[in-house]
């Protein structure tokens, strides 16, 4: 049960050990893009180029036909990796061996629908992937496996997310071998140790620059790809995708924060935060094209001075 490319990864996985793939469950198809045409999740993808049965069903909580089907094919197990829907407990219930969760965090640190984003925001040092098994409240059940990984400041929410699914993998293909051979070990979760991570939205990405530099680098790097970390410009939106805390001979203190202090030749632009600037480096201006911050400037005439608004 899945739906997104970390998801297909997964599958993918699965497939290549050869396990038995008794059904894929994804969301139903969606329209994508400015023409609005509907289009596969990349599991449902993967799932139609193996020849494996597929399963949309729009809801499942209280979905009879679809429980009923689940039961029909007596999985062992049911593996569940950014499905999109929270399972009730008639499906929990069904697999033998219940039903496993990769989750991108250390549980119970970030515990939620956005563990990586809010690990950028938070500016964690490193994060991790758990190998779960599921129960009926959110991302609580028993660890089997967890893994660590470095967070560094070049990286956003993408790379993190690659790189957890590059272990991700193996260390589910361990955790069903421990239980194909009973020789698993399942550890409860200290709940007093829990933080949570939310579901980010649109308004997640406005920028304030009257917060710290840090914070605004931080905020830039979690909200990619979606929805992009994003500004005003002569009164339209831009987006920033790329940008490091900078430090300049034009210090934040004597300037009005989201003033910028600065172009720099072949890079970007400086921009005034709270105790130090923000170079931006990449840039994506409204109804336009991801492109350079200086290819920017240049195209845009862009001068020292100018305000990008809080």
């Amino acid at each position: 049960m899945g739906t997104p490319e970390p998801a297909a990864k997964i599958l993918q996985e699965l497939i290549s050990a050869k396990h038995e793939i008794l059904c894929v469950v994804t969301q139903p198809d969606r329209p994508k893009g400015r023409g609005q045409k509907m289009a596969f999740s990349p599991v449902k993808e993967l799932a139609l180029k193996h020849s494996l049965s597929i399963e949309q069903a729009e809801k499942i909580k209280g979905n009879r036909l679809f429980a009923s089907l689940i039961k029909s094919l007596k999985p062992d197990i049911i593996v569940v990796v950014a499905y999109g829907k929270i399972l009730p407990k008639e499906i929990l219930d069904i697999p033998k061996h219940g039903c496993l969760n990769i989750h991108a965090s250390l549980l119970p640190k970030y515990r939620g629908a956005a563990p990586i984003q809010w690990a950028l925001l938070n500016g964690e040092r490193e994060t991790g992937v758990t190998i779960m098994r599921l129960d009926e409240r959110l991302d609580t059940g028993d660890i089997i496996f967890q893994e660590k990984i470095k967070i560094n400041q070049e990286d956003d929410s993408l790379s993190i997310s690659k790189k957890l699914f590059a272990k991700a993998g193996k260390l589910l293909l361990a955790a069903l071998e421990q239980i194909k051979t009973k020789k698993v070990k399942y550890i409860k979760q200290n709940d007093k140790e829990a933080t949570f991570a939310p579901l980010i939205t649109k308004e997640s990405g406005e920028l304030n620059w009257i917060s710290a530099a840090d914070e605004i680098h931080n905020r830039i790097r979690a909200m990619v790809p979606w929805p992009g970390a994003h500004t005003i410009f002569r009164k339209k939106l831009l987006k920033i995708w790329q940008a490091k805390v900078y430090n300049c001979e034009a210090t934040s203190k004597m300037q009005l924060p989201g003033t910028i202090v600065e172009i720099v030749k072949g890079a970007g632009f400086v921009v005034a935060a709270s105790g130090s600037n923000i170079l931006i480096s990449e840039v994506q201006p409204e109804g336009k094209k991801r492109m350079s911050a200086y290819d920017f400037v240049i195209g845009y005439d862009v001068k020292n001075g100018e305000i990008l608004p809080n």
